[in-house]
């Protein structure tokens, strides 16, 4: 195991250093490019013939358990990160658009993105069960707010815009795993799919995930507050997001709302009245550093991981089709409310375009896909999760920019 995290470092690091100095992309984005190209390379060689190598890729790759690393490792401390640098203040201006779109805009769409595959994987002459379906619109559902932070900071989103977006992709996930949760145990006959059970999910997943990062959060507040030594404030944070993600696995509540929840109260509460200046600038630049650390190994691993998806060419148009199907949901869901309720929400013109093209979808998406039992219904499912995050990513994350920028230069007299 040390030997192929010692691979993967390398080579992100090897990928980082050759987008800066070469490639100029938004990091995520470039060291996945890069990422893609030698899989694509490695796949070629195979075709030729040498398949030794491609072999071996996959051999270490297989070793690698993605959903586990990423939902029961890597995605407390960048749930966590992310949720250090949003504004509470003004994050609560928008909790009405932002809780309708986290919450009924994640079961419209599932519903939606649902039907749509079942019909559109029919018709392809794929067989998956409805409940299948359902279950790939909940994991596809979510935008991902690992790949919407960065990628929106360096395209210099409006405040208002950004903080909508990033405030729906913290919450949503949390959301969408009690619902991809639910829908999973009907699909395999291992629950049963009830109100009563569906509202007890809910609550104790959802709402035990936010008491539980009250408490760990307030925790933090006191323990900090008590205090004034940089070293131990930073290790006190560091076990917020160890210890309660751990605790709440435990208690079978959301691991993700609870960091989110903590990640706001130490970001907010603890930054104004618990810590010194210079507790701050280390706080941040540590959990910065993770979170930048992190957000590249991920992305390498979901350009890597494609050796192991199982493409096949049929499913190509099911994935186009279903990529659009995508997009206008989620205009509908957040047009609607914005053009009914403009002025009381508070949205800009504009805003329906940037929150559309700007809901990313990414590797959550992928670890809830191989979560799904091993059969023909999940590598069907898991090659289309996978065509939709790298559109995803690679268009609407490269394009997000030159959207922000049309609207800016709009509003400018």
């Amino acid at each position: 195991m040390l030997n192929l995290i010692a691979i993967i470092v390398s080579l992100t690091a090897l990928f980082a250093w050759l987008n800066h100095r070469f490639i100029r992309l938004p990091t995520t984005i470039g060291v996945m490019a890069i990422a893609l190209a030698l899989s694509a390379g490695m796949h070629g060689l195979s075709w030729l013939g040498y398949t030794a190598l491609e072999d071996h890729a996959e051999n270490l790759l297989s070793r690698i358990d993605f959903n586990k690393l990423l939902m029961d490792g890597m995605l407390s401390f960048l749930l966590f990160a992310g949720a250090l640098h949003v504004d509470l203040d003004r994050l609560k201006r928008y909790r009405w658009s932002i809780g309708f779109l986290a919450t009924f805009g994640v079961v419209i769409s599932t519903l939606t993105i649902g039907a749509a595959a079942y019909y559109l994987l029919g018709l392809f002459g794929f067989a998956v069960p409805f409940m299948y379906c359902l279950v790939f619109g909940a994991l596809i559902s979510p935008t991902d707010p690992i790949a919407v932070l960065g990628i929106l900071r360096q395209a210099n989103a409006p405040v208002d815009l950004e903080l909508r977006i990033v405030g729906e992709s913290l919450f949503n996930d949390g959301v969408a795993v009690v619902v991809f949760t639910l829908l999973l145990g009907a699909a395999t006959g291992s629950e049963a799919l009830t109100f009563t059970h569906a509202g007890k999910l809910f609550l104790i997943e959802a709402g035990g995930g936010v008491a539980l990062g009250l408490v760990v959060g307030g925790l933090a507040y006191w323990l900090m507050r008590s205090i004034d030594e940089y070293r131990i404030e930073v290790l006190i944070s560091l076990a917020v997001v160890l210890g309660g993600y751990a605790l709440a696995l435990a208690l079978h509540a959301s691991g993700p709302i609870a960091m989110v929840v903590a990640g706001l109260l130490v970001g907010n509460k603890a930054r104004k009245s618990a810590m010194s200046d210079v507790t701050r600038e280390q706080l941040d630049a540590f959990w910065e550093l993770i979170d930048e650390i992190l957000n590249t190994l991920l992305f390498v691993l979901i350009g890597l991981e494609v050796l192991l998806i199982p493409f096949e060419s049929g499913l190509l148009w099911v994935g186009g089709a279903l990529i659009a199907i995508m997009l206008i949901v989620r205009f509908s869901t957040i047009g609607v409310p914005i053009m009914l309720l403009r002025k009381q929400l508070g949205f800009r013109k504009g805003s329906i375009r940037i929150l559309t093209w700007g809901g990313l979808r990414g590797g959550i998406s992928v670890a809830l896909a191989l979560a799904i039992p091993s059969g023909e219904a999940r590598d069907i499912l898991l090659t289309i999760t996978y065509m939709i995050v790298l559109f995803s990513i690679l268009v609407q994350g490269l394009s997000i920019g030159h959207v922000v920028q049309r609207l800016l230069d709009k509003e400018q007299p």
